[in-house]
């Protein structure tokens, strides 16, 4: 943090007097006295005043520091917050005075009131801003006007008196006039020097002017002063010519004032800029800017907005970002472009061809020719080139959420294309006889208001149809369904211009009058697929699934039902039988035809005759086959005569027992089959097949599945066919086997021996008591069998994408450098594989050199990120930063070298053999030998600095020239003695210290020093004294002159000079090995990882000039950017604080803070300077932008210092890049110097852009997150800012809102607009994330876009690497380039709490080995989130990089990954580069993003994307894209309703008799198989299964031994009690959201979580997710152990149970035991207080659900209100399983009598219903009875209760009425009124109507009670105990934590009783 930057910007309140000066706008007024203009100006409603603003706090330059540029030595305010380019730390926490202005006035006002915050310590009249105001809005009707002007007004009375005092001319006019001269003489024109002239000094001087000349003239007016000296208007002319020229710029400055600047200086850029500006054969309208077409300013995109009538801000935008693409494109050409200035039309092909690519598809799909059009000349083609893709980039970037529609873009650049042609052919209209204009003309906007908003009311239209996502998604169009309208030739109905009676518009047309009027707009409808909610899209999308597992279902029982072995298959009999699997499959096949229908018919609107033909015929054909392969089954040879038939096919006689005619109907059946798998072998055909246009191929393919743009052509190569073939034949294989031997073959014979059974003695009413067989206890038996068979194959996935993840990771050489020792071991081979990897071949010369560099600059950059590293550490890891040539010797990390050179003094010291076996011991450790070496050299280096003697340096040098002479010689131990080297080495120690600090005080000790050293080797060490020594020494004497009396001390105090001695102490001193440096964790596995990727696969990096250029992309909302104090000191409930926290969970690096600011303990919040560094450090830790935003700048610092390297040379290398990172003044304002060249290169192939959506709004209401996103600007100035502005604009008497898409940057510690594009409407119309990134998407640059979330972080050392990912781009990977490269993720978040580190295993396996299965072999990797590199020009032209429509497109970013693959992309995964990544650390948190995921899950299930996939790809393919997307969910589901299909059945066979009746024949026939299967479970733990993904990552990278410990202190902590809540997480919300919908986006927060959770939270939480559930099969469990024969025994019905008490336990406790403080009694005693209160508190209008149990309970059935009529359904059907408690128990109640009459269930409905009476009653009396009538109520309540003891008594007397019977009444009758109460709740209308309601509420309320009590008991009994809140503190948090956690209640203790 040397380099640190720190600005105090939140000063206190102390702050504030001394900036009240400041305002806000300033007018030097001619209104003397205020009050005569406030009786015409001021709003009549005083009372709303308010203070509008609070005064700022940062400095403003005075005119002084301004006048002082005028020599060029320009110096910035000592706090200013002007930054360099790399990111620095700054913060301001001041309030945006200057940019607090309603949006009605920010355009006219704000720039007023940034110059006068600036000049207003100069001139303090001010007035304008207040008369502009008012002038602007004179009604104050805009919002917020009229506090604005309220508020400014009221502060210009509070200081008319002083700055009338200050004033200096006698009138404002004369002020503001000689004001305005001296500013332009001595500011504007004193900057103004040529090519040396700050550009942006110069520009703000010019804007600043220019607004100082507006208000001279109001001023002038005011005064009626008519005229205006001549040289104030030939400088106001001067300046308003100059203010375009200096216009704001992103990256290119294309003015004519930046053609100086160095990256317009750079070749590339030069022939873009060039060929954009050839603009011969072009025609201008003559009115057309006509001063920049006489000077030739204009370009091509110039031209194009002049005809078309584009935004000119949106034509600046694609001018530099056409101009980028093509550099980067022409500067990468190979062979080099000659000349290099001129663009080369290769460069010019490449960028057209792939940004047309699409656009030439989708045209030959329609069977349309193109639009794209050459003329003959070469340079007009180039031209027409550049024409076409500039038209299609302004299309594109002003298309706004059209975007979203690539195809209608298509449609449109298709039509303006061909306009194009035509005005530069020439052509004449027929009717007109006029040369063809543009359709819609070439006015201001013309292209937004005619083209795109049109078609955006459409989507908006569709949108409101939504009704924000609770409609059925078949009720309205989507943008999938507008844009695949664009897929049929229809869409060229629409013609051009595009006719309002259009298909297309049909929702937006005014509603017509007359005959056939509708009265209402029309509906375009579904377009090829209807989004119907139902489960069946499950087996639709994937029915070539279901159908196989059916199959092998069916094969599988026909072969253990025969008893026939695997080899006797082809028996007659057993043939005959399997043969039947054909007449399943065609009936599957009839269904499913079906099934589409009945789905797809909500989208009958826009079916075409082809479509219901086709859908006809499918249903007919499979029909008949469902017929006829049943018939001739059926058919014997001998029923019917089919002789001559019999006789052609005598050869299907050899399956014996299959009727001939059968088989033939089977192989014509199976054709299709056949061909497809003949299609399935040869890939490459299958993709010519569909993508030909032939016509029987497309007939063809029209049977098959219909034809659409999407999803052709997407197979792969024949190679990565076999893999993944391969791979799941061996898992298909393994699983059936299992599934044979394990389930299906051992439940036959029981099964066999059930069906024998005939006489059953039934326990309850049976109604049919004479069936045949007991199916019912069959499909009890088999129902969970058969669901785990069709669930167990994600098992088998998760087993096998283990173990071959694990051999692919191992052969990718993962995990070879996991250790601080492996890497030492291995650090000799890091340079080369560093030179090899991350320097280009050209460079390699410079390896060594190179990768000290960068080795360096990786451990620089620690100290930004707030001292992992102790500063002994710093020192030891550090690199020298510059090489002196003089060392020949390799200068490894201190780290490496320490302790080597104590050993080798001692080792010499000690040694008496030969020089050679010294020698040869000193080199056997090679760092030691390089230790040793450089200590020598550094040794004569030192003495070659400090002496200046003649004759000191001749007696130095015969020294040395001995001891080299002796060692050349092999005689050096021999002439020298080496006990004395230790003391000889301890002088040297001391003479380095002194050096080191360089005390000029202390040049006699370095004197002595030096003569004690001379004097030790010349008579301790030397044995034959040397004869010239003497004479020197004595002839020193005799001249009376001291021997190095005269030194060189201090020395030059360089920075070289510095870093060589503090290197040279270190190796010296440190005597301890460093093999635990670093300390830090966190530090070890950054440097162990970059370590090891160095030695895997990756491409080699070019040049940076000739790498891929790329942005990063990074959506915010308002999440944290900074900390503030406030936030780290607030205490939760417990005390803890989030710095706590942070204290505790980050000891070491607490530490090390605290050392590097030099300060203790709670000192440091007294100081202002060291409390920003503070929440610097504090906001690093946690998941914030500003995290982020550093991160992903280090991409921009590599990529500087890779340049470096490219184009330095090797005197520049050897003097080190700080000198570059730390340029002069001079070397910053230079454009020829290193320093500019390195920023030019970075910003042409580096942006990055935040899309902060709000910050225009958090800007004007004064929002701290606006002043923390300026400061990321302007300690990051090549940071972008994009946001959506909502300005009100007066348009016809009316204020009006329109939005904008804005980019702004950080100029001079402002944020400056440099685009503003117009869009149509508000942006957000579908999902929130989507639309924001939609919306900035074209302020991005590059051909490539990395997708970062705002709660990610980078590291230097990774971003090194970048230009090797980028390749990947070039590389091959199969048959088509990639389109997305995956990157893993570390995930940061594991060490918050035992939760988050459960979190961080899991997501870590799966963003490593889980996606590396994923994308080898089984190429089905999607985009599953964040910081994956997309292709940006491929997904800019198909759609973008995510899909917002609203709910379907949830979860975002995985239709992304989809959209590519349907469109012919590949999307690959690279694991030798990572990013950060937080994840959410508390049960809530992580819940919440659960739910979120399996609502998106859910969603998908039911879309197209998944659809066509399932049906798209091959069947192995399909395979793994379902059990790695939806098919994971749907398994969750199985597993869960195996749990319950299992309980069930068994309930029914306890509670029938079934049960005992089995057991006994069991008993009497002596069958084993039978009892056992009555008594095992058949339960899997499938969240358990998978932690295997895991164990193997964990292995692969840190060891196995470590994969073990990980894992049993996981399951110690708990990790399967939150894998198997986390189980029913996914199972509520996937289920609900697919049956009644209700999808939606919930925000989880990333903070830290600390807190304890009140129980009401947790219970509005996991009601209806968990805990009913939970108790559900509590119940079943009970009554399964109270009822059951077959396990009559405690151990037998444990070992049946015990997971399925496992799951209840964790479902019903885990939101409790994973609570901080949750089992703490105190906090026990308020959470109980708490939700008493919320249950008894009543709902209403207004009333938050978690303030009331009624407004939660109304809210918890939201889903049922949007729900259809098929999901209430469903709703009831499933409620109706609670009935069967209360028919089965009844019957086994003591007072039944065994009887088993249907009045036993009748009688029991009959009590049901008195109690409801009963309780009605006393309802009702409640109310009425209550307040005038208490007593009459209460001796009605004794009454009532006293008829119930009398009839309990008559009960237990006469009718044998048991207390247990009266236990197990509660278990019948409690689901009875479940049920009851879910029923209620689905036909809510229903019960309304009938007046229930209240009653069904009151019931529900009840139930709340009752399970509230159930769960809150057994967590208040523990919490009795003290040591299970301690032992669930240690569970929860790390050591350190839960021991300060501790000390911190004890502390807060402490406090309360002093």
């Amino acid at each position: 943090m040397g380099s640190t930057h720190i600005v105090n910007s939140e000063s206190t309140e102390a702050s504030h007097s001394t900036t009240c000066d400041l305002q806000f706008l300033f007018k030097f007024s001619l209104h003397s006295p205020l009050s005569s203009f406030s009786a015409t100006c001021l709003p009549p409603e005083t009372s709303f005043i308010h203070s509008f603003f609070l005064p700022t706090s940062y400095p403003i330059p005075s005119l002084e520091e301004i006048m002082s540029t005028v020599g060029g030595n320009y110096r910035q305010p000592s706090l200013s917050r002007r930054a360099s380019r790399g990111a620095t730390t700054t913060f301001s926490m001041e309030v945006f005075d200057n940019e607090v202005v309603p949006s009605s006035l920010q355009y006219a006002i704000a720039p007023i009131l940034r110059v006068a915050t600036e000049i207003q310590t100069e001139r303090p009249r001010r007035f304008y801003a207040f008369e502009k105001a008012h002038r602007l809005d004179p009604t104050s009707s805009g919002r917020g006007v009229r506090q604005f002007k309220t508020s400014l007004h009221q502060r210009l009375e509070r200081d008319n008196a002083t700055s009338l005092e200050s004033r200096v001319k006698k009138t404002d006019a004369r002020e503001i006039e000689s004001f305005y001269k001296q500013y332009y003489e001595h500011y504007v024109v004193a900057l103004n020097k040529g090519d040396q002239a700050d550009r942006s000094l110069l520009a703000k001087a010019y804007q600043t002017a220019g607004v100082l000349f507006e208000v001279l003239c109001a001023v002038n007016k005011t005064e009626k002063v008519e005229e205006v000296a001549p040289e104030i208007m030939a400088a106001a002319n001067d300046v308003q010519s100059k203010k375009e020229i200096y216009a704001p710029y992103n990256i290119l400055p294309l003015d004519g004032a930046g053609s100086n600047q160095s990256i317009m200086q750079l070749e590339e850029v030069k022939a873009a800029v060039t060929a954009l500006r050839y603009t011969r054969g072009l025609t201008w309208p003559p009115t057309f800017e006509q001063h920049r077409q006489k000077t030739g300013e204009l370009d091509i995109l110039d031209w194009l907005r002049a005809m078309f009538g584009f935004q000119r801000d949106n034509v600046r935008n694609q001018r530099e970002h056409l101009i980028l693409l093509l550099a980067n494109n022409h500067i990468r050409l190979n062979p080099k472009p000659e000349p290099l200035h001129i663009l080369d039309d290769r460069a010019v092909d490449a960028l057209l061809e792939k940004i047309f690519k699409n656009y030439k598809t989708w045209c030959k799909y329609l069977g349309r020719k193109h639009s794209l059009r050459l003329p003959q000349g070469q340079l007009e083609v180039q031209q027409r080139k550049i024409l076409y893709m500039g038209l299609y980039l302004l299309i594109w970037g002003e298309a706004a959420n059209v975007r979203f529609m690539p195809e209608c873009l298509c449609y449109i650049f298709h039509n303006m294309a061909y306009e194009l042609h035509g005005l530069l052919a020439g052509n004449v209209s027929i009717v007109t006889g006029e040369n063809i204009k543009p359709s819609y003309g070439g006015d201001d906007e013309s292209f937004l208001r005619k083209v795109i908003t049109p078609i955006y009311r459409v989507i908006e239209k569709e949108s409101k149809k939504g009704k924000n996502g609770t409609a059925p998604h078949t009720a309205w169009c989507n943008y999938d369904d507008l844009n695949e309208y664009f897929w049929s030739s229809e869409c060229f109905l629409l013609g051009w211009p595009m006719r309002d009676d259009g298909d297309f518009f049909k929702s937006i047309r005014d509603v017509t009058q007359g005959k056939h009027s509708q009265g209402r707009p029309g509906k375009l409808g579904k377009s090829f697929f209807a989004e119907t909610r139902s489960f069946w899209h499950i087996f639709r999308s994937f029915d070539r699934l279901w159908t196989f597992l059916l199959l092998g279902l069916q094969i599988m029982i026909i072969l253990a039902w025969s008893d026939v072995s695997v080899y006797d298959v082809f028996q007659k009999n057993a043939l005959y039988d399997l043969s039947s699997i054909f007449i399943t499959a065609a009936c599957i096949r009839f269904f499913q035809s079906i099934l589409d229908v009945i789905l797809n018919f909500p989208g009958y609107i826009r079916w075409k005759f082809t479509t219901v033909l086709r859908n006809f015929l499918k249903i007919i054909v499979s029909l008949a086959w469902a017929v006829i392969l049943p018939m001739c089954y059926l058919l014997q040879n001998k029923s019917f005569q089919f002789s001559k038939l019999h006789k052609q096919l005598t050869f299907l006689d050899k399956l014996k027992g299959v009727p001939p005619l059968y088989i033939v109907a089977v192989a014509v059946y199976l054709l299709p089959n056949l061909l497809a798998a003949f299609l399935f072998i040869f890939p490459m055909l299958r993709r010519w097949i569909e993508n030909s246009d032939w016509l029987i191929i497309r007939f063809l393919l029209w049977w098959s599945q219909p034809r659409i743009y999407v999803g052709r052509g997407m197979h792969e190569s024949q190679f990565a066919l076999i893999k993944y073939t391969l791979f799941w034949v061996l898992l298909l294989c393994s699983k059936f086997v299992f599934n044979y031997f394990m389930m299906i073959r051992p439940m036959v014979k029981p099964t066999q021996d059930i069906m024998k059974i005939r006489h059953v003695d039934y326990a309850w009413h049976e109604f049919f008591p004479n069936a045949k067989h007991v199916y019912g206890a069959i499909a009890s038996l088999w129902a969970p069998l058969v669901l785990v068979y069709f669930m167990d194959l994600q098992i088998w996935y998760a087993l096998f994408s283990t173990l071959y993840g694990g051999f692919i990771g191992a052969f990718d050489r993962l995990g070879e450098i996991r250790t601080l020792g492996m890497l030492r071991s291995r650090f000799q081979s890091l340079p080369s594989a560093f030179n090899t990897y991350l320097c280009p071949s050209d460079k390699t010369k410079k390896g060594g050199l190179s990768s000290s560099k960068s080795f360096h600059e990786v451990s620089a950059s620690k100290r930004s990120e707030a001292a992992k590293f102790a500063q002994l550490e710093m020192d030891l890891l550090l690199v020298p930063n510059s090489s002196d040539p003089r060392l020949k010797v390799i200068q490894w990390p201190p780290f490496l070298l320490a302790s080597k050179i104590p050993i080798a003094v001692d080792m010499a010291a000690q040694f008496r053999p030969k020089d050679a076996d010294l020698w040869r011991r000193i080199c056997a450790d090679e760092y030691m030998k390089c230790a040793v070496i450089e200590c020598y050299e550094s040794f004569k280096l030192i003495l070659n600095v400090l002496i200046t003697g003649e004759t000191e340096k001749r007696i130095i040098g015969i020294i040395i020239r001995e001891i080299e002479s002796n060692i050349a010689k092999g005689i050096f131990l021999a002439n020298l003695r080496m006990k004395p080297l230790p003391d000889l080495c301890k002088k040297f120690v001391e003479l380095v210290e002194i050096l080191k600090d360089s005390d000029p005080s202390k040049k006699d000790s370095v004197v002595l020093l030096l003569q004690d050293m001379l004097e030790l080797v010349t008579r301790d060490m030397m044995v034959n004294e040397i004869r010239e020594l003497g004479e020197l020494s004595q002839g020193s004497k005799d001249s009376g002159n001291q021997l190095f009396a005269t030194i060189a001390y201090p020395p030059p105090n360089t920075a070289q000079w510095e870093e060589q001695i503090r290197r040279l102490h270190l190796l010296l001193t440190v005597k301890e090995s460093a093999t635990d440096v670093p300390t830090n964790l966190e530090a070890r596995r950054r440097m162990t990882f970059f370590s090891n990727s160095l030695f895997m696969n990756m491409p080699r990096a070019p040049r940076v000039r000739k790498m891929l250029s790329f942005s990063i992309f990074t959506p915010y909302y308002s999440e944290e950017t900074v900390y503030s104090k406030s936030d780290l000191e607030m205490e939760n409930e417990d005390g803890v604080s989030i710095l706590f926290y942070l204290q505790k969970i980050y000891p070491d690096e607490w530490n090390n803070f605290m050392e590097r600011i030099n300060c203790k303990g709670s000192e440091i919040l007294e100081n202002d300077e060291n409390v920003l560094q503070l929440r610097h450090w504090a906001s690093l830790r946690g998941q914030t932008l500003s995290r982020t935003v550093r991160g992903m700048m280090y991409y921009r610092r590599a990529l500087k210092l890779q340049a470096f390297l490219d184009m330095a040379s090797e005197d520049e290398i050897l003097e080190g890049y700080k000198s570059i990172i730390e340029p002069s003044e001079e070397d910053r304002k230079s454009q020829r110097s290193t320093y500019t060249q390195l920023e030019a290169v970075a910003d042409m192939k580096f942006t990055y852009v935040a899309t902060c959506q709000i910050y225009g709004n958090q800007k004007r209401s004064g929002d701290r997150r606006a002043t923390d996103i300026l400061n990321l600007m302007v300690n990051n100035p090549a940071l972008r800012v994009a946001y959506i502005d909502d300005v009100e604009e007066r348009e016809g008497g009316k204020n009006q809102k329109v939005y904008y898409s804005v980019l702004v940057k950080a100029v001079d510690n402002l944020d400056q607009e440099i685009f503003r594009i117009k869009l149509p409407g508000p942006a957000k119309i579908g999902e929130g994330k989507p639309e924001n990134q939609n919306h900035a998407i074209i302020f991005t640059r590059g051909e490539a876009l990395q997708t970062i979330d705002m709660n990610q972080d980078n590291y230097l050392e990774e971003a090194f690497k970048m230009r090797n990912l980028l390749e990947e781009f070039n590389e091959d990977h199969g048959v088509r380039q990639p389109t997305i490269l995956g990157v893993r993720e570390h995930i940061f978040t594991g060490s918050v709490s035992s939760l988050a580190w459960f979190m961080s295993n899991q997501e870590t396996s799966f963003v490593t080995i889980g996606q590396r299965v994923l994308a080898r072999p089984l190429k089905v990797r999607f985009h599953y989130g964040h910081p994956d590199v997309f292709d940006r020009i491929f997904h800019i032209t198909r759609g973008g990089i995510s899909k917002a429509s609203r709910g379907i497109n949830l979860s975002e970013d995985i239709f992304a990954g989809f959209n590519s693959t349907l469109r012919r992309g590949n999307i690959t995964h690279h694991e030798y580069i990572q990013c950060g990544k937080g994840r959410d650390v508390g049960l809530n948190q992580i819940s919440l993003f659960e739910a979120k995921v399996a609502c998106g899950n859910g969603e998908q299930t039911l879309s197209r994307d998944i659809y066509r996939l399932g049906h798209r790809f091959d069947f192995f393919r399909m395979l793994s894209s379902y059990y790695t997307t939806t098919g994971f969910y749907v398994s969750s589901v199985l597993v869960v309703l195996t749990v319950y299909a299992y309980l069930y059945g068994r309930l029914y066979l306890c509670l029938s008799g079934l049960e005992n009746t089995i057991v006994r024949y069991a008993r009497a026939k002596g069958r084993d198989g039978l009892k056992v299967v009555m008594a095992s479970q058949s339960v899997v733990q499938l969240g358990v299964l998978m932690a295997l993904p895991m164990i193997m990552e964990i292995g692969l990278e840190r060891g196995f031994r470590t994969a073990a410990g990980d894992m049993i202190i996981m399951q110690l902590q708990q990790a399967s009690v939150f894998f198997t809540f986390s189980l029913g997480t996914k199972v509520h919300y996937f289920g609900r959201t697919i049956l009644h919908g209700g999808a939606k986006y919930r925000a989880t927060g990333r903070g830290f979580v600390v807190k304890h959770e009140k129980f009401a939270e947790n219970y509005r939480m996991y009601s209806r997710s968990h805990f009913t559930k939970a108790l559900e099969l509590m119940i079943l469990l009970i009554v399964y152990k109270s009822y059951s024969t077959a396990a009559p025994d405690s151990r037998t019905y444990t070992f049946v149970t015990v997971f399925m008490w496992f799951l209840v336990v964790s479902w019903l406790f885990a939101p409790f035991l994973f609570n901080p403080s949750g089992f703490e009694w105190q906090k026990i005693v308020d959470d109980f207080d708490d939700w008493a209160k919320w249950m008894s508190s009543r709902g209403g209008i207004g009333v938050p659900a978690t303030k009331s149990w009624e407004s939660w309970w109304d809210e918890e059935q939201e889903h049922l209100q949007h729900t259809g009529l098929l999901g209430r359904f469903w709703e009831i059907i499933l409620s109706l399983r609670f009935f069967i408690y209360q028919y089965g128990i009844v019957y086994h109640l003591h007072v039944a009598q065994h009887v088993k009459s249907i009045m036993v269930y009748g009688l029991s409905w009959l009590v049901i219903l008195v109690a409801m009476i009963v309780l009605k009653i006393v309802s009702m009396g409640r109310m009425k009875l209550s307040a005038d009538f208490q007593l009459v109520f209460r001796l009605l309540k004794l009454f009532m209760f006293i008829a119930f003891v009398v009839i309990l008594f008559i009960f237990i007397k006469f009718l044998e009425l048991t207390v247990a019977d009266i236990f197990a009444s509660l278990l019948a009758f409690l689901p009875t009124g479940w049920a009851l109460l879910q029923i209620g709740q689905a036909c809510k209308p229903l019960v309304k109507n009938l007046g229930m309601w209240g009653s069904v509420r009151g019931l529900a309320r009840g139930y709340e009670y009752l399970m509230g009590l159930v769960i809150f008991t057994p967590v208040a009994i523990l919490a009795w105990f003290p040591f299970v809140s301690e032992f669930q503190t240690r569970l929860l948090f790390n050591q350190a934590f839960s021991r300060g956690l501790q000390i911190q209640r004890i502390l807060s203790g402490g406090k309360k009783h002093k």
